[in-house]
């Protein structure tokens, strides 16, 4: 047993200096107080040195400007190569691809950021030249010989930068030098032996470049960034090519500068490290609740989508088909603008950049790979406003409800029973057709046919948007809407008919919510009809007219007889969740199938489902992954158009062997910080563009979507 005498003993001795050591104990007190906290800053400090990497699938578009030129004596009219954005004159892909390495520095004062960074890439930028020497003397030796083509194979910058930061991100401007090289190749005849002679010329330019960028800090060591450059490498130059034999041994001279919009995804790492602000809580991956912020809203969101498909079964190529071998990057970027000008009256703006085109300048498939390539695509940062609205709301009593702050959502409160009146230029697919699974390219699947109702022919500019009024009568358990608005002048017109009275789309939709008693889980059923009165053809007629020998091209027939036409169609759309992670979604929408679509894409009947569900049960409850499957169709009228070379809004192969359009697809949404999702996505497709002599065809994305 353990005596009890030595810790007796040092009770005694606490006891009796306890008195002594009480002024050194206070003492030592005052000296380790805590201090108080010092305040966490608003914003990421991005000062130190950096080191990443870069690049840019299918994001980079450019150039060459070549003339005055002349072919021994002959002068040739300036003309310009064309850019990489998806088929030369030939119809085939010109795939282009970007990426290398950058440093740099950063200083900040406050939330002022300014550095100096460099970068060096390496390219596979090819641009074929359109303009041949035919009609110059030679027509007989060839149909089709190049004069110049260039290619680049290396990038470099020197650039300045300047920013501000705010939370976890960096917004920043760039300006500075630039660098690249160029072959630059003249094809010519050979009249003396016959055949073609290739000279060459390598040349190096330098000239200027700016840009602007967003940078976020997933980590306090690792950033995520998008980076935007133009291109300018200086002023044109007089070179020699070689000569042409036989001509007088007259040279091929020519002018040529280059310039180019480049966008990069980017991963930087920053050795130091990085002082970033703790993420707020209880905040949604794609559409934060930054709490109320009283009479005024701000958000914005970026979405990065590099896709590519590999080779497939392609026998031959119409002006509108699916073209093996390519890569490409879209890109867009948003502010959410709100107002709430009095308790029940809200205004609301979104200026939108994009840049980018899907695979194919977004044609080949009628329900298309990539929700976010649109058919307005520029190869340089576009600047549309794509919504201003007001919304009127009229309380009827009852019980009320909280909306946060969000995306187009001041923070407020609404009586569960009113009326909404909304006026201006939207989006459809903003009030109609939604569904929690399926609904959002930014975030959940890519697929036209997923993400929509694709048989639902919706007005629409080619981004996707409409001028009109909107009115809905909301009750907690069900909802009535509906919506008059311009349709376009023309099928896949970016103008918009002002004459409303006369043509205009008509929308219906009710909205039933419930709670499945067996399961006790919420679901929502959407059934929607529509009516549009725009300027289209009869499928029908234009095949007959093609038939009987008065037009030998029926494009030329659906443009001759088109006039004023309804074309009527509805939707069914189900969302259910079968427990808290787990969601079921499916769509079924039919058209009449009698005139052409004038908006959205070729499709007469669709059907579509899957499934998605949150990554709970792997320690993972923000990842999402999903997996759905579409079925499309077309009307035989509509078959036999696109038989006798008929091209649409989105397809069109010059011939048709028809199977129905099918497809498969799978993602799994990783996500990395409360506001930055990274995607992984796979698709399948069998018979794209309903033509079974071509594919299938496998589609694997990625896509970056981050929001503030």
């Amino acid at each position: 047993m353990r005596s009890r005498s030595v810790p007796l003993i040092r009770t005694a001795a606490l006891v009796l200096t306890a008195p002594l050591l009480a002024p050194v104990a206070a003492r030592a007190a005052d000296l380790s107080a805590p201090r108080p906290a010092a305040p966490v800053p608003a914003y990421a400090d991005w000062s130190g040195g950096y080191v990443g990497l870069e690049g840019s699938a299918g994001g980079s578009y450019g150039a060459y400007n070549f003339g005055p030129t002349t072919v021994g004596v002959r002068p040739v009219p300036a003309f310009k190569s064309g850019d990489s954005t998806g088929r030369s004159d030939q119809g085939r892909n010109a795939t282009t691809a970007v990426g290398g390495l950058f440093g740099g520095w950063n200083w900040q004062a406050g939330p002022w950021v300014y550095g100096v960074e460099a970068n060096l890439d390496a390219a596979n930028l090819k641009r074929p030249v359109p303009s041949t020497i035919a009609g110059f003397g030679y027509e007989d030796v060839s149909p089709a010989f190049n004069i110049v083509r260039a290619k680049t194979d290396l990038y470099g910058t020197l650039r300045a930068r300047l920013g501000y930061s705010f939370d976890r991100y960096l917004i920043y401007g760039t300006f500075g030098i630039a660098g690249a090289n160029a072959r630059v190749l003249a094809n010519y005849p050979d009249l003396d032996a016959g055949g073609q002679i290739t000279a060459r010329r390598d040349l190096g330019y330098v000239g200027f470049t700016l840009g602007a960028g967003v940078q976020y800090a997933i980590t306090d060591s690792l950033a995520l960034g998008l980076d935007y450059r133009y291109i300018d490498l200086g002023g044109s130059r007089r070179f020699p090519l070689g000569a042409i034999p036989g001509d007088a041994g007259g040279p091929v001279t020519t002018r040529a500068r280059f310039d180019s919009n480049q966008l990069f995804a980017r991963l930087m790492w920053f050795p130091d490290g990085l002082k970033v602000p703790p993420d707020p809580d209880e905040t949604a991956p794609h559409d934060p609740d930054t709490g109320d912020t009283g009479r005024f809203s701000l958000h914005g969101q970026t979405t990065l989508i590099a896709q590519g498909v590999p080779g497939f079964r392609s026998p031959y190529e119409g002006a509108q088909s699916l073209i093996p071998h390519q890569a490409r990057q879209t890109t867009t970027a948003t502010i959410f603008l709100g107002l709430k000008l009095t308790d029940s009256t809200e205004v609301y703006y979104n200026p939108e950049f994009s840049q980018g085109f899907g695979l194919s300048r977004t044609l080949g498939v009628a329900g298309f790979v990539n929700g976010e390539a649109q058919k307005a695509g520029a190869p340089f940062p576009k600047l549309r406003s794509n919504r201003y609205y007001v919304k009127q709301t009229f309380g009827l009593g009852g019980e009320t409800v909280e909306v946060p702050d969000g995306p187009n959502q001041v923070a407020t409160r609404y009586d569960a029973e009113r009326i909404t009146l909304i006026a201006g230029k939207f989006a459809l697919g903003d009030f109609f057709d939604g569904n929690i699974y399926a609904h959002d390219p930014r975030v959940d699947f890519f697929n036209w046919s997923l993400w929509g109702s694709s048989a639902w022919d919706f007005p629409a500019n080619l981004p996707g948007f409409t001028q009109g009024i909107y009115a809905e009568y909301n009750r907690p358990d069900f909802a009535i809407r509906a919506a008059y608005t311009q349709v376009p002048k023309e099928p896949s017109s970016d103008v918009l008919d002002p004459r409303v009275l006369r043509r205009a789309g008509l929308n219906v939709e009710f909205e039933e919510r419930h709670v499945l008693p067996w399961l006790e889980q919420p679901g929502k059923i959407r059934v929607g009809l529509f009516s549009n009165v725009g300027v289209s053809a009869n499928n029908r007629d234009v095949v007959t007219l093609t038939q009987l020998g008065l037009f030998d091209d029926i494009n030329d027939a659906v443009a001759a007889t088109r006039r004023p036409r309804r074309k009527t169609g509805g939707y069914i759309n189900l969302e259910q969740a079968l427990t808290p992670e787990l969601g079921l979604f499916a769509r079924a929408s039919l058209n009449d199938g009698r005139t052409e679509n004038i908006s959205f894409t070729d499709i007469d009947q669709s059907f579509s489902g899957g499934l998605s569900l949150k990554g709970k049960a792997w320690d993972r409850p923000d990842d999402t992954v999903g997996i759905g499957t579409a079925m499309n169709g077309l009307s035989p009228s509509h078959r036999a158009a696109f038989a006798a070379g008929y091209l649409g809004l989105l397809i069109g192969d010059g011939r048709l062997n028809y199977g129905t359009e099918r497809a498969l697809e799978t993602y799994y949404a990783l996500n990395l910080t409360k506001f930055v999702t990274l995607t992984f996505d796979y698709q399948f497709i069998d018979n794209p563009g309903y033509n079974r002599d071509r594919g299938p065809a496998h589609f694997f994305a990625s896509r970056l979507h981050a929001d503030f």
